[in-house]
């Protein structure tokens, strides 16, 4: 019995073995030869799980981080290459770059019917010979922008004539200087140059959301509330480019924005001030920075924050930098910034490079023998402009306790009105501008700091209650109407005690064509000069931007 065990034993071993051989065997095959199959599998497993990462946090898991920001980067090439094809754009390479070719509908234009468009609408272009770049954009599909783009920017009906002439230019490369009212779409016409030099950027590096992921382009504004306007528009087209951006500025968490920026976000709006402090914390890396642009740049100077950019523009390190300012006004001190900072820029003004008001807007000036009387004739004016109780309506205020106080009169008077002024906190501003753009709220009485900022349509009137420090601001308060090519009322009461600004608000009335009251004209029309704010009276006047003439002396010359 011992033996014939031993010999099943053995036979059963055997079998063992012998089936064992060609197991082994498929598990090599099936490891060979379905290699490229598994890799594939895990391709589109990755490619599943891509959406759910996007919500988890990924600190503990790395390896899965790397895939998906790989794939994600990817995943943006392809959308560049496949707009850049939808569009009818030629690419620079077969990675999917974008590049502007003049379309054939803007190449068909004369330069009979450019120059007619330009004299039509008062604007002037300097220093640029490329017939290329000289052709406006008519409408937003001759420019062959990306699809997705395109499809957002038609729910306009045309590009602004400040985007038709400064897109050519922008996106060929070119540094450029715009000169443009307040309330002509500047967001729009640097915003879409600064996506498209990403995207392009993106598609040829493929390197994206990753926390050392460098900062792309950098739009400087000069107070919070147009900085989170820019955020806004940004922020609508994210889902069309794939990038992303965040606003930086003061009176919100630090520590929040401080991890937005960790992030690594492509697009950083800001005001100096604050993005100052985050560069003194090493939080803030300009160093790769390729499009900057200077919005309301007379404005930031105006408000002391010339060595705030200076400071900013030393530490971006790229050599290749395109720079773009944008302001209302040409002053000396505008001149002297473009000097610094921009290299052999376009000069396009549309308009006036003098003090100017959008044509759009109707001027209205009530000259008020006593200013005690503004109160009701404020409730006048209000029965006549807000009958529906749903128009908006801003009113500016020049102090901010004066602001509060309207609030509360007004509110007494049974209208619905928010106030927004420097007092409130970052949270109760943001609210009273977005009652204010939904409309749950048409009426808000703001201070100056409103007035760069806030790009609401359908605002019906403005009116000035007080007139403001400057000209300027007045020109920039009444911009909130009268947007994107609407009309728009703006009533200003006007003192005694304003008497001081009469001759400059003459000439902003008379170059826009509007009627000046006669009880104005007997203030006077002496135009008291701008001061230089570092050197007063004592600066000269001179445009940087003009070649010097070389003088040189013969030997006879004493």
């Amino acid at each position: 019995m011992g033996n014939e065990e031993l010999k099943v034993k053995k036979k059963k071993k055997k079998s063992e073995d012998t089936e064992a051989v060609p197991e082994a065997a498929s598990e090599v095959q099936t490891e060979t030869k379905p290699k490229k199959d598994k890799k594939d599998k895990k391709n589109k497993k990755e490619k599943r799980e891509q959406e759910p990462e996007l919500d988890q946090d990924s600190s503990d898991q790395p390896k899965k981080k790397k895939s998906k920001l790989t794939s994600d980067s990817t995943d943006l090439s392809k959308f560049v290459d496949s707009a850049a094809k939808a569009s009818d754009a030629k690419p620079a390479s077969a990675k999917g770059v974008w590049k502007y070719k003049q379309s054939d509908e803007t190449s068909a234009i004369s330069d009979a019917a450019v120059k007619a468009f330009l004299d039509e609408n008062s604007i002037a272009i300097g220093n640029l010979d490329n017939p290329e770049a000289a052709k406006p954009i008519m409408q937003f599909k001759a420019a062959n922008f990306p699809e997705k783009m395109t499809k957002i920017l038609c729910e306009f009906p045309k590009p602004t004539f400040i985007q038709s002439v400064t897109w050519p230019p922008i996106l060929l490369g070119r540094d450029l200087v715009g000169i443009a009212a307040t309330g002509s779409g500047k967001t729009i016409a640097f915003g879409i140059p600064a996506m498209l030099y990403i995207m392009n950027k993106l598609a040829s590096t493929k390197v994206s959301g990753s926390p050392k992921h460098k900062i792309q382009a950098l739009i400087m504004s000069p107070t919070r509330e147009l900085a989170m306007q820019i955020q806004d528009t940004f922020e609508k087209f994210s889902g069309a480019t794939g990038l992303t951006s965040v606003c930086i500025y003061g009176g919100a968490s630090k520590y929040d924005q401080k991890m937005l920026l960790r992030s690594g976000p492509d697009i950083v709006v800001a005001t100096p001030g604050r993005l100052i402090d985050f560069m003194g914390d090493a939080e803030c890396d300009l160093s790769d920075v390729g499009f900057f642009v200077l919005d309301e740049a007379d404005r930031m100077l105006d408000l002391g924050f010339e060595p705030n950019i200076k400071e900013i523009a030393a530490a971006i390190k790229n050599k290749e930098r395109q720079t773009v300012m944008f302001s209302a006004t040409w002053p000396q001190s505008v001149m002297n910034l473009s000097a610094k900072y921009l290299k052999n820029p376009v000069h396009i003004t549309v308009g006036s490079k003098d003090l100017s008001a959008n044509q759009n807007i109707e001027q209205r000036v009530e000259v008020l023998a006593d200013n005690r009387a503004k109160e009701s004739k404020l409730l006048t004016l209000l029965k006549d402009y807000h009958k529906s109780r749903k128009n908006r309506i801003m009113i500016f205020a020049l102090y901010k306790k004066e602001a509060a106080r309207l609030e509360e009169f007004v509110r007494r008077q049974g209208y619905n009105a928010n106030a927004l002024h420097g007092d409130m906190t970052q949270d109760k501003r943001s609210a009273a501008i977005q009652s204010f753009k939904d409309g749950t709220c048409p009426l808000l009485i703001a201070t100056d700091v409103a007035a760069r900022g806030i790009d609401i349509p359908n605002v019906e009137y403005v009116i000035n209650y007080t007139y403001p420090l400057t000209t300027e601001d007045y020109c920039h308060r009444i911009g909130r109407t009268g947007r994107a090519g609407n009309k728009g009322i703006a009533h200003t009461f006007f003192t005694v005690l304003d008497k001081a600004h009469s001759g400059a608000l003459i000439n902003v009335l008379k170059q826009a064509k509007q009627k000046v009251p006669e009880e104005l004209m007997k203030f006077g029309t002496t135009v008291k000069k701008k001061l230089d704010s570092n050197y007063g009276a004592f600066v000269k006047d001179i445009d940087p931007t003009v070649k010097a003439t070389k003088i040189t002396f013969g030997d006879d010359d004493d």
